[in-house]
């Protein structure tokens, strides 16, 4: 990991750069698949999974009797675990719901919003190296909870053509309509268009790799939504001299292991710490299966020391993490004067992979700088909110001549004849 002291305000758009990937050719692959699933359909779906997933499959529906089989082979432990997860999860999601509010701006003039749920949407699950079931939970249980009349879940397939049993066994506790095997580009394509046996949804929810991220962002010009700009996983994590420096390098390599592409940063107003972190790490990351995909993080991770708690709290608002952890006696000045960050973790005994599992929040988060502008996922995600207002004679005459004038000034007549209309009417 690089090791930083006291870094100049002048080097830090450097420094928060994330790891570059090679995207020369991704534009031009993602918009070829986007057109050939547009015309062909399911066709271009399954000639695309033999190309990148190297399997081939007649049906890419998940079946009934496949489900089921699933839901037999999970551990009666792990179905424990998931449904503990999925009760916080509902619990915190469901505490998000919009309380209509009602306002009278002026007498006989009321106004209100209300939400209403997104119809059908879709939701991305990786596969590859780590089946992530824990996003099933994290998109399904809102999108139930707001009302959505249709989720369907695309995923990709492995070699063998099936999808990981804790996956199917996830869709089915959380409700789930439709399941698909089919990944990367032709699953946001076909989400997008529309095919044979996949439906047309509105938005379109998950994280994935870079190809993944593309196809989401081309399909907004084709009318859908998406969540966010999602893409390779990162982790901040701030801690003064009370930081247990084994805890620390743990968070650092539970996001490391994710992907080669994910990256660690850990800052501190203690320059004693760094060392002790980077020991930690070195000692931790040789016990890890997943070794090499956290070691090629690490080589794009850094360790930094600031002597000035401004100076810190300034850097991470210019990084915005997707996930910061926070380890401070003065805890409440960081949190006070944040501005950017997915999701935060406070204090030595809140591990990242809480939030990622099991403690309610959402892990579908801003990555690449990106929590300056969105957030993660929550409930209102899956819904939209419309506003509604209703106006009586008393109100009409009230607001009526102010809505004459300004659009009169606007030049739109039409605008100030509805109004006009109904005070000759009133005045009669």
């Amino acid at each position: 990991m690089e090791k930083l002291i006291n870094p100049g305000r002048s080097s830090w758009s450097e420094i928060t750069k994330r790891p570059e990937v090679d995207n020369s050719n991704l534009r031009e692959t993602v918009e070829g698949v986007f057109t050939e699933v547009k015309a062909a359909g399911d066709s271009a779906v399954k000639k695309y999974t033999k190309q990148f997933d190297k399997v081939e499959l007649s049906l890419a529906e998940a079946s009934i009797q496949e489900i089921e089989l699933a839901v037999s082979r999970v551990s009666s432990e792990l179905k424990s675990a998931i449904e503990l997860a999925k009760n916080n999860i509902e619990k915190f999601h469901a505490s998000q719901a919009l309380k209509i509010n009602e306002v009278e701006t002026t007498p006989g003039v009321k106004c209100w919003q209300e939400a209403r749920p997104i119809e059908k949407v879709g939701i991305y699950i990786p596969g590859g190296t780590a089946p992530l079931f824990s996003t099933v939970l994290m998109l399904a249980i809102p999108s139930k909870i707001a009302g959505c009349k249709e989720i369907v879940l695309c995923t990709p397939p492995n070699q063998e053509g099936k999808v990981a049993d804790e996956i199917l066994y996830a869709a089915q506790l959380t409700g789930v309509d439709k399941i698909f095997k089919v990944g990367g580009i032709q699953a946001i394509a076909a989400l997008t268009f529309g095919t044979e046996s996949i439906p047309k949804v509105d938005k379109i929810f998950g994280p994935g790799n870079q190809y993944v991220t593309a196809a989401k962002q081309l399909a907004t010009q084709y009318g859908l939504a998406i969540d966010m700009p999602a893409g390779p996983s990162e982790l901040l994590v701030m801690s003064d001299k009370t930081g247990n420096p084994a805890f620390i390098a743990s968070d650092l390599l539970s996001q490391a292991e994710h992907g080669g592409d994910s990256q660690v940063i850990f800052v501190t107003n203690e320059v004693t710490m760094l060392q002790a972190v980077e020991e930690e790490v070195s000692k931790q990351i040789e016990l890890l299966p997943r070794k090499d995909i956290a070691t090629k993080a690490i080589e794009n991770s850094k360790l930094i020391s600031f002597d000035s708690d401004q100076d810190i709290i300034d850097f991470i608002n210019a990084y915005g993490p997707e996930h910061f952890i926070l380890i401070a006696e003065n805890e409440d000045f960081y949190m006070e004067n944040l501005i950017s960050a997915g999701s935060v973790f406070v204090g030595s005994y809140t591990p990242e992979s809480a939030g990622d599992y099991a403690s309610g929040t959402n892990h579908t988060l801003p990555t690449n700088g990106y929590a300056k502008a969105y957030s993660g996922v929550n409930l209102d995600s899956f819904t939209k909110k419309i506003t509604f207002q209703k106006i009586t004679r008393e109100g009409i005459q009230s607001i009526g001549p102010a809505i004459e004038l300004m659009a009169e000034a606007e030049g739109l007549q039409a605008h100030k004849n509805a109004v006009t209309l109904r005070l000759a009417e009133l005045k009669r």
